[in-house]
């Protein structure tokens, strides 16, 4: 994902965003850490992605 997609939702499009992604985050940590998933490198994708959201938020308000 993009910033620049990013800077194109509103600010209720990048809230619902921000929570698909936190879920998403916690979901793939629970995996990893009960052994069920290998893709350690999906969660620092994914925390990638948190931070972009909530950068992109920041700079709208």
């Amino acid at each position: 994902m993009k910033a620049s997609e990013l800077r194109g939702k509103s600010a209720e499009e990048l809230n619902k965003e921000l929570e698909s992604l936190l879920r998403a985050h916690f979901a793939l940590r629970m995996q990893v850490a009960t052994q069920q998933s290998n893709k350690t490198a999906d969660l620092g994708k994914l925390k990638r992605d948190i931070a972009r959201v909530k950068t992109v938020m920041r700079e709208k308000v």
